[in-house]
């Protein structure tokens, strides 16, 4: 029923766009032929010369006057409202004339539901490869589109998807007025819209992944602007470790050496005997300095890694674990500096976690090595924990700041009854040794 009817109001619209015309062709003949016919005195029978001027007035207004004449039509049967031609004729200009291009898909689904007298609509884009919803017209939060994605089967919904070259670049999406469909001239007129839509919706697409972009380097440059504050935080407080290690261990042990040795110079020529056992005493003094000395530079960086490699190193490493740890290695070679120190203090970190927090009872430790990658891997048999609540500490911090400053990528895995596994992923070219 609502369809007969809205198609015999752009029946009448026609039918009054033609008699407009009839009444055009008329003026112009009375005006012209007529009229002109009287001024020169001539009314007895039309002139010739006004018939044919006549004509082509009629011929070359007729293209204008009928456009013309359909606009007013169209408008005088739809409320004062554009047709749905007249909307697909002007809907580029409409669309990519604004002020500002974000707004394009706003005015997209505006032109939509003006056009097909929907009662909403709108417009979705193809966005990594996932549809991403970028304009409801109207935008009000309770627009009866709300809610909705495409592929929803809902009474009185249309959609179309916009394709250029084969490639689906969007969706456009309009809402019908209840008991109310859409007529086979909107229903052409939607298409329309879908076909003209291509261009428009792969600019805001391109724009729309710039914003996602833009928003995703942010982030990456937000998490690595933490990462580094988090390494020269780590390494003051690692030089303040040194500094009060040095001043409480070595620094004292090397001043008591100095002066026990004044002492002993003093009294050699006064008590030769008990200067010879004051420096016999700091003989074993000097020793003990040494040790201390040696074992702060393996904090620091161990000379066995440099020398002898990251198997050597870890296995002397292990030997002072707290927990019994077993070593496996698979083809493994000696690889960049970097990558060996990243992958040793990474296997340290992980097994002294494991001995503080774990309650485990014993250690595995692999390394595996290839022509171009690096693995090492901390699995202990402890208690585990539940890494979406529990919060990351200063340890799992070090640890991934370490890998990702290397290039590579730490994993970390932890269950109740498997315990807790660490791996890390290096890339990096494997050295010929000579």
């Amino acid at each position: 029923m609502w369809g007969r009817r809205r198609t015999g109001r752009e029946l009448f619209a026609a039918l009054l766009g033609l008699a407009g015309l009839v009444g055009f062709v008329v003026l112009v003949y009375v005006v012209i032929v007529l009229g002109g016919g009287a001024l020169i005195g001539h009314t007895s029978s039309p002139h010739g010369g006004l018939s044919v001027l006549a004509t082509a007035v009629v011929a070359l207004s007729f293209g204008r006057v009928q456009a013309w004449l359909d606009v007013v039509t169209s408008r005088l049967v739809h409320g004062g409202s554009q047709s749905p031609y007249e909307v697909l004729s002007r809907f580029s200009p409409a669309v990519v004339g604004g002020p500002a291009e974000e707004d394009l898909p706003a005015r997209m689904a505006e032109v939509l539901a003006s056009g097909t007298g929907a009662k909403a609509a709108q417009v979705w884009l193809m966005v990594d490869g996932r549809l991403r919803l970028a304009a409801t017209w109207p935008a009000a939060e309770g627009s009866p589109t709300a809610g909705a994605v495409p592929g929803d089967e809902l009474t009185g919904r249309r959609e179309l998807a916009v394709r250029q070259a084969g490639e689906v670049l969007g969706v456009l999406v309009v809402q019908e007025h209840d008991d109310v469909p859409l007529t086979p001239v909107e229903e052409r007129l939607f298409a329309g819209l879908a076909d003209q839509a291509g261009l428009v919706l792969r600019g805001a697409r391109l724009r729309a992944e710039l914003v996602h972009r833009l928003a995703e380097l942010s982030r990456l440059a937000e998490e690595l602007r933490r990462s580094r504050q988090r390494l020269v935080d780590a390494q003051d407080a690692e030089r303040k470790r040194l500094e009060r290690d040095i001043h409480d261990g070595a620094q004292q042990h090397l001043v008591a050496l100095a002066v026990n040795l004044r002492l002993a110079h003093t009294l050699a020529a006064r008590s030769p005997q008990r200067a010879d056992q004051l420096v016999e005493e700091q003989c074993e003094a000097a020793t003990v300095t040494i040790e201390t000395i040696t074992s702060l530079s393996r904090g620091i960086y161990p000379s066995l890694l440099v020398d002898e490699g990251l198997a050597v190193a870890l296995r002397t490493a292990i030997c002072r674990s707290p927990l019994p740890a077993e070593l496996v290695t698979a083809d493994l070679g000696r690889y960049p500096a970097a990558l060996e120190a990243a992958a040793y203090f990474c296997a340290l970190e992980a097994m002294q976690n494991s001995a503080k927090h774990s309650s485990a009872k014993a250690i595995r430790l692999e390394l595996r090595g290839g022509p171009a990658v690096l693995e090492v891997s901390v699995q202990d048999d402890g208690a585990g924990f539940d890494l979406a609540t529990v919060r990351a500490g200063a340890g799992l911090a070090n640890m991934r700041d370490r890998v990702e400053s290397a290039g590579g990528t730490l994993t970390i895995e932890s269950s109740l009854v498997h315990g807790t596994l660490v791996a890390a992923r290096l890339p990096g070219e494997r050295r010929r040794v000579a």
